[in-house]
């Protein structure tokens, strides 16, 4: 009878810690973007990039209250603002400069609710294009709203353009990295333009456009770096250092 409830109990301690090294890997939620047909949409880039870190997706719906936003970040253990549309100017004072920029008020009203949730929280966050953007306005910057008619000479940022980046010693990228010149991609055309109270800039385009910047809570990056993984091994480290925050 004891030789039996030996074996149960050691049996319930296995159970028990295979169940807890199952739930360690952190959830990672993913803001998403919305398409026409009221779907909500996200790229498996991020999805696979947080997998082969070894963390556990969890894609974000567009949500309606601070209530919502709150409960959302309290499951999780860090938060990745994707890219997508324009964020709208009237968050940073300012009118729709042409009709090159593209709005979407449902989104923006989720993604403005849940990156306050999140700040507030103290949890990790990757900002990611769009993200990148948003994070900047939610802290109290502006953006350029579109480089190729607001800064002449510029090169090209979008459709997938490569080009290099500067990167600031003893940055996040830059312990990531240990480089101080990155290659990478371009599919915006929009960009910081005033950096919020309290961020650091650690990364420009060779035109001066803001690449990344950081605090201690944030890492930030306009370019796509979960779309150079899905060609690269070489970015796995950004997402496994992110991963290594918590």
């Amino acid at each position: 009878m004891k030789k039996f409830l030996f074996v149960f109990v050691v049996f319930g301690l296995m159970v028990s810690c295979s169940s807890q090294e199952e739930k360690s890997a952190p959830v990672i939620g993913i803001s998403s973007s919305r398409i026409e047909s009221g779907r909500i949409q996200l790229s498996d880039n991020y999805t696979q990039a947080i997998l082969r870190a070894g963390g556990t997706p969890l894609l974000i719906p567009t949500i309606e209250t601070p209530q919502q936003a709150e409960a959302i970040i309290a499951v999780l253990d860090g938060v990745v603002f994707s890219g997508g549309v324009d964020l709208n100017p009237e968050w940073y004072g300012e009118d729709v400069y042409n009709e090159t920029v593209k709005i979407d008020p449902v989104r923006d009203r989720s993604d403005s609710l849940l990156a306050r949730a999140a700040i507030a929280s103290g949890k990790p966050i990757l900002g990611i294009c769009r993200g990148e953007q948003l994070l900047n306005v939610i802290l109290g910057g502006s953006l350029i709203q579109d480089i190729p008619s607001q800064c002449p000479g510029a090169i090209v940022h979008a459709g997938g353009a490569m080009h290099k980046v500067s990167v600031e010693k003893g940055s996040f990228l830059w312990n990531v990295f240990g480089q101080d010149s990155l290659t990478v991609n371009s599919f915006h055309h929009q960009a910081v333009k005033t950096p919020a109270p309290g961020l650091k800039v650690v990364a420009y385009a060779q035109d001066g456009t803001v690449e990344a910047y950081e605090n201690d809570q944030i890492w930030a990056v306009q370019f796509h770096p979960e779309g150079l993984l899905r060609k690269d091994d070489a970015w796995l480290p950004l997402f496994l250092a992110f991963l290594n925050r918590f």
